[in-house]
This record gives structure tokens, sequence and C-alpha cells, in this order.
């Protein structure tokens, strides 16, 4: 699994415990549905600035969005 798919499944992961929609989500991270469709299935390489910004709209700080099992795996390139 690469680094897209990874924090891909950690946002859905989140927003699905918090009861979000993919909606929800764009309307409070300031962001497009169908952005956030695409990161969720690891189709795009998410800026550093947008992880910060669905991270507040999640409620979790960057430190806790990363504290993932998913993030020690070894990572693949692609």
């Amino acid at each position: 699994m690469d680094v897209k798919e990874k924090i891909g499944l950690r946002i859905k992961e989140i927003r699905e415990a918090q009861g979000m929609s993919q909606k929800d989500l764009s309307y409070a991270a300031d962001l497009d549905r169908s952005y956030i469709a695409s990161v969720e299935n690891g189709q795009r390489n998410i800026s550093i600035v947008n992880i910060e910004k669905i991270a507040i709209a999640l409620g979790v700080t960057l430190k806790d969005f990363f504290k993932d099992v998913k993030f020690n795996e070894h990572t693949t390139r692609s």
C-alpha cells in the first residue's frame, strides 16, 4: 500500500467514525467533494496543507492523524 492509499484510508476511517459524509467533510475543510473522494481512493497526491485542512475539519491533530499503524508499515513507491 502506498502513502496516498494510507492517507486516504485514514481520512475515510476518521470521517466515518464521526458519522460525516464526504460532503460534510468537504464543506468543513473548504475542499471540493470530488477532491475528498479522490483522496480517499488514493488517487491524489495530497499536499500537507490540505491534510492539515482535513485534520482540522475532522477535529484531530496532525499528530493524531498520523498516529496509526498504517503509517508504521513500509511504503511502496508508485
